[in-house]
């Protein structure tokens, strides 16, 4: 189970004891905010995209949207999202459990600029009721980001 594989990832940085696991289901950024009874941008959702052959992973605020222009305009391709069977089987784990952790080996990671807004953002772990609260340090560390991105829109206050 990935949330297993998430655990032990975890373990090397101390982290593990720290994974918060659900009753109820956090798949979503909506279900993941009640869950934990925070406001949903706070969520870091993880995007999973096609790259060649494979694939990379964009971490970002719960309210923001992937900018296809920006997206292009930062990777040279156009953003196209992966199915499930595909983020499966070329990240490691199911849609709805995506996270930057514990992933298959050779797939970037990215954190984009909205999630600079907060001290502490809660990312998945692995599976469909699981999510741990990181510093943006934490989050850049453990996922061992390739670096930071601005590829989103709709979070930016006007």
């Amino acid at each position: 189970m990935a949330i297993d594989q998430v655990r032990a990832y975890l373990k090397a940085f101390g982290a593990d004891g720290r994974i918060l696991e659900f009753p109820v289901s956090s798949a979503t950024v909506a279900l993941a905010a009640q869950a934990l009874g925070c406001e949903e941008a706070r969520i870091a959702k993880t995007l999973s995209f096609a790259q060649g052959d494979g694939c990379m992973l964009i971490v970002a605020a719960g309210d923001a949207k992937v900018d296809n222009a920006k997206f292009k305009a930062r990777f040279a391709m156009k953003a196209k999202m992966l199915s499930p069977d595909d983020a499966q089987r070329l990240v490691g784990h199911a849609v709805g459990g995506v996270c930057p952790f514990g992933v298959n080996a050779g797939v970037p990671v990215y954190l984009d600029e909205s999630l600079r807004r907060f001290e502490t953002v809660f990312p998945a772990c692995g599976s469909t009721n699981s999510a741990i609260e990181l510093t943006l340090e934490e989050l850049e560390r453990f996922s061992r980001a390739e670096g930071w991105v601005d590829v989103c829109k709709g979070w930016r206050e006007a």
